[in-house]
């Protein structure tokens, strides 16, 4: 089966998905392009087509409005847009990370691209992290991402990765701070993007508030049973019954004790470890067409908006 990601990077330990080229920490910005198949352009030309038939070839006319864009290293098309899109370029999403690497102790971990160069993302950890109680840290992060194919506007979002299980979650609460979209019909600034973003301590310590409460509110069975159900029947996600009575159950039992990390103090038998357990499963047991279709769902994805409904629900837990 062809995979989605094209080719990505990484420091450290191997990504949940495992996959990619391992790199050594503090690596310049062209050696992430190069082995993260971020060293080419996006190129755009007006969309042309032949009148006549097969056997009888015209001429060639130009569609008005719209161009193709296409990968400048195999000339490979990525998609068909308006000549007012914006387009941002993979060098631009590493771009980003220049001056948060060099001068302010970030440091990218992964980066990559999707669908042949449609979609393309960097994750860089920002150096804070939360310790909850039984030492479960998570660690804080900024993943940027865009696409050319109308998928997605350029989003840049706070992201929390749990140490002990490797589960990803936006860090945008209720409102909209911790998350930045730039829609392709404006230009993309990164610093404007950075400074609206709040690239501070505020938008994390805010997070691991909650989390902190979470981990110190106590559920009943009753309590995660219906938490459950309001994820997967309360929001629609097109999924048949059979699959729906199969994901809940996995989720209940991740929340149990067969979890990673299920059994810490800070999640055995709270909030905390209810929403844990939706985001391993979402990032690691949902059943996919391949581990790089769970990334870009987990991410991007179907995963993300489940991820999204478990935080919001959690937090309604503890309002």
């Amino acid at each position: 089966m062809a995979h989605l990601i094209e080719q990505m990077a990484y420091t450290g330990h191997t990504p949940w998905h495992g996959l990619g080229n391992p790199l050594t920490a503090n690596q310049p910005i062209d050696v992430w392009a190069k082995q993260a198949g971020m060293d080419w352009e996006i190129c755009n030309t007006p969309v042309r087509f032949i009148t006549g038939k097969p056997e009888a070839i015209g001429e060639v006319l130009t569609y008005p409005d719209r161009n193709v864009l296409y990968r400048s290293d195999t000339n490979a098309p990525l998609s068909v847009v308006g000549q007012r899109y914006k387009v941002v370029q993979p060098r631009e999403i590493l771009e980003f990370y220049r001056d948060l690497t060099e001068v302010s102790g970030f440091e990218l971990e992964t980066a990559g691209v999707l669908k042949g160069g449609r979609k393309m993302w960097a994750l860089a950890r920002t150096g804070q992290s939360g310790t909850l109680k039984g030492n479960d840290v998570t660690n804080a992060y900024i993943l940027l991402a865009t696409a050319c194919d109308g998928s997605m506007a350029t989003t840049a979002q706070f992201t929390s990765i749990r140490v002990v299980c490797n589960n990803t979650l936006a860090v945008a609460l209720a409102d909209t701070n911790g998350v930045v979209k730039v829609p392709h019909s404006t230009n993309f600034d990164p610093q404007a993007v950075k400074k609206k973003l709040g690239i501070s301590v505020s938008t994390w310590n805010e997070f691991m508030y909650r989390m902190k409460a979470l981990s110190e509110r106590n559920v009943t069975s009753r309590e995660a049973k219906d938490y459950i159900s309001q994820i997967f029947i309360g929001h629609n996600h097109d999924m048949a019954e059979k699959t729906q009575a199969r994901s809940m159950t996995k989720v209940l039992n991740l929340f149990d004790g067969q979890g990673m990390g299920a059994e810490l103090t800070s999640a055995k038998g709270t909030a905390f470890g209810l929403l844990n357990a939706v985001t391993e499963f979402v990032d690691h047991e949902r059943k996919t067409k391949s581990i790089d279709h769970r990334l870009d769902s987990a991410w991007f994805g179907q995963g993300a908006t489940i991820k999204r409904k478990a935080l919001d629900q959690a937090v309604s837990m503890i309002a």
